[in-house]
């Protein structure tokens, strides 16, 4: 009995003490919990609220709310706000976005001149999201229709307006975000191009008028982050039209356009004696791969790797007896 009573004694300030643990444990965690979803939502709420936005214009937008009705007008833009997790926002694209493939059926809204204001309004966006040169633009705002103007032209450009579209979503920070993972798969494709073909000069054609993308394009700056040169100095603008002579007096090192273009190129007068061109020394896309070439959104990194495929295969060609690289 005195050995019951003396276990009973010794065992009750433990279990007093192990009640009264397990209580201030339980406080503890209550209160953890109570402060981060204190915090969440504090971030929630700083994600969500209003904030002024300014677009390529130098026009400040602020939205009352992350919009949830988005209207694009520019293929580069549409991918941004679906590469940024709000595909499902976008109740309307233009013509050209092609990419994802879920954009492909939603109600097409024509091009920067023949955009179709009435069928905008009757889609009931709270936000639009176009080109500065967009004829659209006034228009709209005289309605009433939220609208960001963003028309990128180089890569400091775009890593700013992936990050002003994330804003516009309600997600600061997650723009950067991506422009870092564009940026490090870039410096990925430039490890993979052949010493061999770095310093080489490009002659980059974007429609075969023709008008080429110069050092001062985003796709310059993605030429010049693989290693190689242009033949289209800064100073002549970002994509300008060119006089067929400058291209032959230039004598490019290596050619890249669509197939289409670069199929062209034997054809017009003078360009026949040009070596890249007599030799077939060049990158051939097929429209796939050049509409990804062209847009300064959230792919770039891809056109980068594709350039860099073509110049991987070319530094292991070697010419043929008909002078042909193959």
């Amino acid at each position: 009995m005195r050995r019951s009573l003396r276990t009973a004694m010794a065992g009750a300030p433990v279990r007093g003490v192990g009640a009264r643990w397990a209580a201030d444990a339980g406080s503890v965690v209550a209160l953890l919990v109570t402060l981060l979803a204190a915090l969440w939502s504090a971030g929630e709420a700083r994600a969500a609220a209003p904030r002024p936005l300014t677009d390529d214009r130098g026009h400040v937008l602020t939205l009352k709310a992350p919009p949830q009705r988005i209207v694009s007008l520019l293929p580069s833009l549409t991918e941004s706000v679906c590469e940024l997790g709000a595909c499902d926002r976008l109740v309307g694209v233009d013509r050209f976005s092609d990419w994802p493939a879920s954009v492909r059926g939603l109600p097409k809204l024509g091009g920067l001149e023949d955009t179709p204001i009435e069928r905008i309004v009757s889609l009931r966006p709270d936000l639009v999201l176009t080109a500065v040169s967009s004829r659209a633009l006034g228009r709209l705002e005289s309605l009433g229709i939220p609208v960001l103007a963003l028309e990128p032209q180089r890569l400091a450009d775009t890593r700013r307006v992936l990050e002003l579209v994330a804003q516009a979503l309600g997600r600061p920070g997650e723009g950067e975000r991506l422009w870092q993972r564009i940026d490090q798969r870039l410096a990925q494709a430039a490890a993979r191009v052949p010493p061999g073909l770095r310093g080489q000069r490009v002659y980059f054609e974007v429609s075969s008028a023709p008008y080429a993308a110069g050092e001062a394009s985003f796709v310059g700056e993605v030429i010049a982050r693989l290693g190689l040169a242009n033949v289209v100095p800064a100073a002549m603008g970002p994509f300008p039209k060119l006089n067929p002579e400058f291209v032959v007096r230039a004598r490019p090192d290596l050619l890249m356009a669509s197939a289409a273009g670069m199929a062209e190129m034997p054809g017009r007068p003078g360009w026949a004696a040009l070596a890249a061109v007599r030799e077939r020394r060049g990158c051939a896309f097929s429209e796939a791969q050049y509409e990804v070439l062209v847009r300064p959104g959230p792919r770039l990194a891809e056109a980068g790797e594709r350039i860099a495929d073509c110049l991987e295969r070319l530094g292991a060609a070697r010419p043929s007896a008909d002078g042909h690289w193959r």
